[in-house]
């Protein structure tokens, strides 16, 4: 935003140096024309008076003199001519039959003045042809044709040009300072605004936002503290609530676990199924109860990691999987699958290895839950592009294209659990707010030819990318 505002405030700056400039530009480079033009204007003025002066009295000596003095003083080459075209006098190498100048010559003895129209600009160069009739009123007497030179005039524009836009430089760096420092005063609030809301909505306590900027901004900064001290409060009583729930619910549980354990010896055989009952439906509470403080950490934490952005973080992928290998293969091996996992040599990847051995055993968990009995499961890491990829892919029944759609969902649960009982239905969706913490993401998908694959995408450190 700062940019586009900054962008806004100057394109308007340099339009309005622009309107001011041009206008400028031209006007002198006009003005200067027009004094070369006057100025040669009374000088042929004055040549035509001294020829109109030479044919009436027959004596062309003055106006020869007149014409040598002044193409020696300015450089300026001059041809006069009376009534018959005839030269009177020719200075400068300018003869009046070159073609040119013979155009002009008719056209002087025609009663009409030759005067250059276009305006002179720094690059002009050569010279301007001006031509008059000598002569009162309607009687012409002769014609005088006058060469100048534009270099000094052509000079003169590029100094004046030089100082407008020498001074147009300076209004543009003047917006410029003042489109930055009004950007700056507009668009940090809203910075500061930014970085508060993000904060806030990873659940931690944002910084409170200064009041400053423009009224409309300020009145925001102040209603947005408002509301961030009530949602603070609200977090806070909530992760209390949370806390204090997860510490109640252990110890009544863990003293009906004790109370129940100590019935069992005192049960008939008719009340084992009950018994065994009810000690299930504990473990199912307290894993419950794991897994929801779990899945309230993972959350915190990948609002936490939005804001930090905590990239220095980092693991190899590929020993996170064969570590866990190595602690499922017992499990495995129980349930009656076949676990193998392939790796890569070394997979560096963002994250740390608690968090990624977390969403290893999510996935192996679940593998070996619903794969079924005689099932295989291949763990996998490898390095696809910019992502480190864990694949768990087992031969177990999968899932249908509606279930794929909502197994991340909390507490969903697939209706063919092959007789397993455990489970909250929270496992994948822990898996995936881990990963979005870390900017990953997590895909379910059909295996071949039968089963579910469950690929966990994670960045790679910055640099081994592609490097596979």
């Amino acid at each position: 935003m700062r940019a586009r505002v900054q962008a806004v405030l100057l394109l308007f700056g340099v339009l309005a140096a622009a309107a001011f400039a041009i206008p400028l530009l031209l006007f002198t480079a006009s003005d200067r024309t027009q004094q070369l033009v006057l100025a040669r204007s009374s000088d042929l003025d004055r040549f035509a008076s001294l020829m109109d002066q030479a044919a009436r009295t027959g004596d062309t000596s003055q106006v020869v003199a007149e014409a040598r003095r002044y193409t020696q003083l300015y450089g300026e080459p001059l041809v006069v001519t009376d009534i018959r075209r005839s030269p009177v006098v020719q200075t400068g190498g300018m003869r009046a039959d070159q073609p040119g100048v013979t155009r002009l010559i008719d056209a002087a003895l025609r009663n009409q003045s030759a005067r250059p129209a276009a305006a002179l600009r720094p690059w002009s160069r050569g010279h301007r042809m001006f031509a008059a009739p000598a002569g009162t009123g309607t009687q012409v007497t002769g014609a005088v044709v006058l060469r100048a030179s534009v270099t000094t005039a052509a000079a003169d524009v590029t100094r004046r040009w030089a100082a407008v836009l020498a001074g147009t430089a300076l209004v543009a760096l003047a917006c410029t300072a003042l489109a930055q420092a009004a950007t700056r005063w507009v668009v940090s609030p809203l910075r500061r605004l930014d970085r508060a809301v993000g904060q806030l909505a990873a659940g931690l306590p944002p910084d409170r936002t200064r009041a400053s900027g423009p009224p409309e901004l300020r009145q925001l900064a102040t209603g947005f503290n408002r509301m961030a001290r009530t949602v603070i409060a609200a977090l806070e009583q909530q992760g209390r609530l949370v806390a204090d729930t997860s510490h109640q619910m252990r110890n009544p549980m863990a003293a009906l676990r004790l109370r129940v354990d100590a019935l069992h010896t005192h049960l008939p055989a008719s009340a084992e199924r009950t018994y065994t009952g009810v000690t299930t439906e504990l473990d199912r509470l307290e894993t419950l109860l794991d897994d929801m403080l779990a899945l309230a950490t993972a959350e915190h934490r990948a609002g936490e990691l939005t804001v930090t952005d905590d990239a220095d973080a980092r693991c190899d992928a590929a020993a996170v999987a064969l570590t866990q290998h190595r602690l499922w293969q017992p499990v495995a091996d129980r349930a009656g699958i076949r676990l193998t996992t392939e790796a890569d040599a070394a997979v560096p990847a963002v994250g740390t290895e608690r968090e990624l051995a977390q969403i290893a055993d999510i996935l192996l968990d679940n593998a070996i839950k619903y794969a079924g009995p005689g099932a295989e499961i291949t763990l996998t890491c490898t390095a696809d592009g910019p992502w480190a990829v864990l694949t768990v892919t087992d031969t177990g029944p999968g899932l249908t294209a509606d279930e794929l759609t909502r197994a991340t969902e909390r507490f969903w649960r697939s209706s063919r659990q092959n007789g397993t009982t455990s489970g909250t239905g929270l496992g994948l969706a822990i898996a995936q707010q881990l990963l979005a913490g870390r900017g990953g993401r997590l895909e379910l998908g059909r295996a071949r030819p039968h089963g579910l694959r469950a690929r966990a995408y994670v960045p790679l450190v910055a640099g081994d990318g592609g490097a596979r």
